[in-house]
This record gives structure tokens, C-alpha cells and sequence, in this order.
């Protein structure tokens, strides 16, 4: 099993001069030390107009900045918005193709279309079309990162002419392909289109058993038809992290942090009224949990479970993992940055999980992954076969285009809509 860390950039108020450099930096910090520690993944949200909860609207840059002082680590956009008004599909081939040049093949494509009314309605995206603009997007930018040349593509919602997008990345014919999935029904999607599904959503490893069996199930079947022009057959969870051997300290520095996440992604895309620039959501989230602390006490006589069961001592951690593990899980990714958690808690829980959790599940992982890789090959060559690749035009069929240097009659055909004879 695979072990990842997240990050929303998460900045609760109140907000004082300096305080996004430093989480910026802090991050930057934490995912050196994450690359030194042996952790395989870490992955970089892009969210606009998400006060508190996410300042992360330019994750191509964090992650090509984390590409440079760092060696082994997979940098994973987890997710890029993909729809054309957020970034137009070629862009996004670009800025992907790039960040894989730079990292020297470790990046991860993930992809999303978002859900929260401040974004799409930011960027005029329709809640009834965003599914078929994040499929027709997502279609296309594999085509681009893939196709040489790409021969060009007349859609309902955006077009474009044949052209080469350069660069091309390292990894062929293009990185590994995720799907943010909250819920089962995009899961049952992700293994459809052959996309690994990246889980943002809080379940008890018992629970992911039914969404796991679902996922491969369906990837063994005749339903898979890739997006893309491979398959990446892999399912990621997130948890709570916060790891200290004396468990009152780990949930004092991690429970609250991690409870912030829940609280304000349920009021950004669930639950709240959000007024940009003047909702306070971290005070609010403080009453309500004041509140219900007073109604219920924490007891943590015993190991936290669910969600929070990333919380607390290094064999809590191991037992948590443990049950992720045993459902078939392949990746298990760490909510680590959130709330008020401190950056030196950060670094100390992350040291202590390679120290006495990891190396029990890495010594597994290489037979695991060994037997999966034989056993799902006939299944993703059977999926590929399924496919209909957008086909290539002969080298003699490809349009030519003019230099905008070369003269234009006036009244002529605007010569981006006309190829040269």
C-alpha cells in the first residue's frame, strides 16, 4: 500500500500579514521532508474563491516549485479543474507535459469538474453541463498530451484547431489519469473511463470494501472503456493524521484541525451562506464545536475510529491502516494540513509515521503490487482494445496554416479559420 499526503492550504481566519507566505513555505518544507521519509505521493488541490479552506488556485506552481527539492516523490494535481472555462484543455496539456519535464516523470494527472456553486458560478460554468464538459475536457487533454499532432476537435463545448502542443511529457503516452470521487456513483465512473479514483470522502475502511470491490469489479469488466490511452487501475483514500506515542497529545495537536476540513468543506459545498471577503466559517466552526463538546465529551480512553482513526498513536495508526489495507486499498493519503495543525506537529507526525508505521506496509507492497500488476493485465488489454482512439490523419491531409506576417486582402477569410492551401 501506498502512502500520500494532501494539501488544501487550508487558512482559517483570522488572517494576518504573512500568514499565506508561511503556509506556502510550510508546505514546501513538508513535502521535502515527506520525499526524504520514503512518503510515494503528494497531492495539490486547485480550488478558486475557497476562503479558509482552500487557498491552493494555482497548484501547477506549487508543484513544479515542490518538483525542485524534491527527488522521488509522485507530484499529484489531486485535482486540476479541466473544464474549459477554468483552463482551456490545451493549457492544461501544457502546464502538465511541462511539470512532468521538470519533475523528471513523477506527475500524476488528476481531474475534476467541482461541485461548489463559488467556483462554477466564478467561472459561469452550468451545474447541468459541468459532467459533460469535464468528460469532453478530459477526453481531449489526453489526445493533446498523447497525439502528435493533434489533429484538432469541434465540440459542444469548445473547439480547436489541428496543432501540435508542445512539450510532450516524459511519461507516455501521457501521466497516470485520476478522477476526484466523492461519493460511490463516481467511483463506478472513475473504474468505467479506466481512471484511478482519488476518494474524498470519509469512510470507514469497512466501508471502503464495498466501494473497492465495486471499482474493480467494474474495471474487470466490459464497462471499462478508457477516457484516456492507458488504464490506471488504483483507488486512493484520505484520512486524519496527527501521530504522537502519548495519544491525548496527538488528538490536542490533530482532532480539531482535521474537524475544521470536515466542517468547512460541508458548509462551502453543502450547508452554508458564504459572503466573499466576510464570512468567518473558522468561528462558526468553533461554536458549533464547543457546543457539541459540551453535549459529548471526547473519551479517547480508547483508539479514535472512522475517519478520525488516523489520530493517536502509532499502533492506532497501524491497526487504522491495517483494515485499509486488507480491503484492497491501494493508497492511503493523509490529511495532514488542515485547521490550526501546526507546522512543527506536521513534521514530527509525518517522521514518527516513517519510523514505526510505514516500513510494516512497505515490506508488503512490492509482492502486492507484483500480483496485482499480473493479475489485472489481460483485463486492461481487453479495456484498450475496447477503445476508440481519435484517429490520425494522413501526413498529406494535415492542414497548413499562414503566417500572420503574410499579407491579408482585406475582405478575405480570417486565416485562423482557414488552413493554407
Amino acid at each position: 500500500m501506498k502512502f500520500g499526503i494532501f494539501y488544501e492550504h487550508q487558512l482559517p481566519k483570522p488572517w494576518t500579514e504573512g500568514l499565506e507566505q508561511k503556509l506556502f513555505q510550510d508546505a514546501l518544507d513538508q513535502v521535502e521532508l515527506a520525499d526524504r521519509l520514503g512518503i510515494d505521493y503528494a497531492w495539490e488541490v486547485e480550488h478558486h474563491f475557497l476562503e479558509e479552506y482552500s487557498h491552493s488556485s494555482s497548484p501547477e506552481i506549487f508543484l513544479a516549485a515542490a518538483s525542485q527539492r524534491t527527488k522521488n516523490i509522485r507530484l499529484g494535481h489531486g485535482i486540476r479543474q479541466v473544464i474549459a472555462n477554468y483552463n482551456h484543455p490545451a493549457r492544461t496539456a501544457e502546464c502538465i507535459a511541462t511539470l512532468d519535464l521538470v519533475s523528471n516523470g513523477r506527475v500524476e494527472f488528476g481531474t475534476g469538474e467541482s461541485s461548489a456553486i463559488l467556483e462554477l458560478g466564478g467561472f459561469n460554468i452550468p451545474v447541468s453541463s459541468k459532467r459533460e464538459q469535464y468528460l469532453e475536457a478530459t477526453e481531449q487533454i489526453c489526445n493533446m498530451l498523447a497525439m502528435d499532432p493533434y489533429p484538432g476537435f469541434n465540440g459542444k463545448y469548445f473547439d480547436m484547431p489541428c496543432r501540435n502542443i508542445v512539450p510532450k511529457p516524459l511519461q507516455k503516452p501521457h501521466p497516470p489519469l485520476w478522477v476526484a470521487c466523492s461519493n460511490r456513483d463516481t467511483i463506478k465512473m472513475a473504474a468505467r473511463l479506466g481512471m484511478g479514483a482519488l476518494t474524498f470522502a470519509f469512510v470507514d475502511p469497512l466501508e471502503a470494501k464495498h466501494w473497492v470491490d465495486e471499482y474493480y469489479s467494474i474495471i474487470k469488466s466490459d464497462e471499462c472503456v478508457p477516457i484516456g490511452h492507458t488504464v490506471n487501475a488504483n483507488i486512493a483514500m484520505v484520512t486524519s493524521f496527527s501521530l504522537h506515542h502519548d495519544r491525548q497529545t496527538a488528538v490536542d495537536r490533530g482532532l480539531e484541525g482535521f474537524e475544521f476540513f470536515s466542517y468547512a468543506l460541508g458548509f462551502l459545498y453543502g450547508f452554508g451562506i458564504h459572503k466573499p471577503g466576510r464570512t468567518d466559517i473558522f468561528k462558526e466552526f468553533r461554536e458549533v464545536r464547543e457546543q457539541q463538546l459540551q453535549e459529548m465529551p471526547l473519551d479517547i480512553t480508547e483508539s479514535l475510529t472512522g475517519a478520525r482513526g488516523g489520530i493517536g498513536t502509532p499502533d492506532d495508526m497501524k491497526a487504522h491502516l491495517r483494515k485499509f489495507e486488507a480491503v484492497g486499498v491501494d493508497q492511503v493519503t493523509f490529511i495532514q494540513q488542515a485547521g490550526m495543525n501546526k507546522h512543527e506537529h506536521i513534521c514530527e507526525s509525518l517522521e514518527l509515521f516513517a519510523a514505526e508505521v510505514m516500513p510494516e506496509f512497505k515490506a508488503r507492497s512490492v509482492e502486492r503490487e507484483a500480483k496485482k500488476a499480473e493479475e489485472l493485465a489481460p483485463f486492461i488489454e481487453a479495456a484498450l482494445a475496447r477503445k476508440q482512439f481519435m484517429p490520425m490523419p494522413e501526413d498529406e491531409d494535415l492542414p497548413a496554416f499562414p503566417a500572420l506576417g503574410r499579407s491579408v486582402v482585406e475582405g478575405e477569410e480570417d486565416p485562423n479559420k482557414q488552413a493554407a492551401s
